[in-house]
């Protein structure tokens, strides 16, 4: 069934659906084109696009599947970031014990495409989508699924929606990083009439307790270490009163791209309990990394030693307007690159097949479909040139685009990568 909805992604004709990519491909498969092994830049790719590095993903990959396996940690990387079934199983093939998603859909997704396990980060109380993941159960027995719940009525809402349920959705009680952060329960005492309400369930099972340590706030690393034991001190306090009575494992989660460093340290702590303790980081963004957010906040800067993480996405866009010696534009804005955490960064120009460093360039704003760019007296650049840009923040980079090409570091694309939002 996997490879066959994998394979079936291949058999999509390209088209005007996909931004960038070659017209005269337009009568291919996407395995067909995929096969001509075309280069990006000579191949008759139109900017802007897209691309993803082969090599630098192959890294990434590489670089949490090691962290992860040396601090004996599950990993179920967060699905969000790249809504693309392909990573998914490229990070299960790495051993991931599953992926994280956000919403239903998001789930559906992924079921599609035949991913067993999922963590759902997030409380789920509709009940369309409730009657859905408790028939996706009741179909599969392989599948396996984990949400947050934060509140007594969350319980009763979910438990009212899955009425007549075969299985019991499992859910973990979710810890919140403190006053003024996201969802989840504020205090400890809480949290246990939570729980409460969890038992006194007929369609739930409580099985862990979770919670996102980028939420907290003025985060550091003392205060992210001190709420990281917060949460591995409910799941002994849950424990002892007998909440897990019964289970095969439970489940300690968190762990988003910034911090993952702290949730090693921490969750290496974790007492031994009644039932063996899934310890599961849930980093996401890692995938493609970035040049901006992330690129500052990696926990690789604290521990060079465990590793290091490598931009892998670069937008190609091109000069379309040089109207002073100070001032240039090019084709891609907002809807083709993100913003919402940092602007575009300007990388590399090339021309003539020739690339180089684009010194003294700066991208100071975006329109809908331009780049606004301040040029110094040591920029090179002219109408026709393409310049690489640099993003931030891969979750609203993915977004963008539909079908991303994976181009090696020559320019020769060996895959396409399809997104679902």
């Amino acid at each position: 069934m996997v490879l066959d909805a994998l394979a079936r992604l291949a058999e999509e004709r390209v088209g005007h659906r996909f931004k960038g990519l070659p017209p005269d491909a337009a009568d291919l498969t996407v395995g067909e084109l995929a096969a001509q092994r075309r280069n990006l830049f000579t191949g008759g790719f139109t900017t802007p696009v897209l691309a993803l590095s082969a090599e630098r993903l192959e890294h990434n990959l590489a670089a949490l599947e090691t962290f992860a396996e040396r601090h004996g940690l599950a990993f179920a990387p967060h699905g969000k970031t790249s809504m693309a079934p392909q990573l998914f199983h490229r990070q299960i093939e790495r051993g991931a014990w599953g992926i994280t998603l956000a919403v239903p859909h998001q789930v559906r997704v992924a079921r599609e495409f035949g991913v067993e396990r999922v963590f759902l980060a997030n409380e789920l109380v509709d009940a369309a989508a409730l009657r859905w993941i408790a028939a996706e159960q009741d179909a599969d027995p392989a599948f396996r699924f984990v949400c947050y719940v934060d509140s007594v009525r969350g319980v009763e809402l979910m438990d009212a929606a899955l009425e007549g349920a075969s299985r019991p959705v499992d859910v973990v009680v979710e810890l919140a990083a403190g006053e003024g952060a996201r969802t989840g329960v504020r205090t400890e005492a809480e949290c246990a009439a939570v729980a409460d309400a969890v038992a006194g369930a007929r369609a739930l099972r409580l099985v862990g307790v979770a919670g996102y340590e980028g939420e907290v706030p003025q985060a550091d690393p003392e205060r992210v270490r001190a709420w990281l034991r917060r949460l591995v001190a409910l799941a002994v306090d849950f424990d002892k009163a007998g909440r897990f009575t019964g289970l095969d494992e439970i489940v300690v989660s968190a762990g988003g791209s910034a911090w993952f460093d702290a949730v090693a340290d921490v969750f290496a702590e974790v007492p031994e309990l009644s039932a063996p303790v899934l310890k599961l980081l849930r980093s996401g963004a890692y995938v493609s990394h970035d040049d901006g957010h992330y690129e500052r906040l990696t926990p690789f800067n604290r521990v060079p030693g465990e590793g290091g993480l490598e931009p892998a996405f670069r937008l190609w866009t091109q000069v379309v307007s040089r109207p002073s010696a100070e001032q240039a534009f090019t084709n891609a804005g907002k809807r083709d690159a993100a913003y919402d955490l940092d602007l575009p960064v300007a990388r590399v120009v090339r021309r003539d097949g020739a690339e180089r460093l684009a010194t003294g360039i700066e991208v100071t704003g975006l329109s809908d479909q331009h780049a606004w760019l301040r040029t110094s007296s040591e920029a090179d650049l002219e109408v026709g040139d393409w310049v690489g840009l640099g993003l931030s923040h891969p979750c609203t980079s993915f977004d963008k685009w539909l079908l991303i090409p994976v181009a090696e570091a020559d320019g020769t694309v060996v895959d396409y990568i399809r997104t679902f939002f």
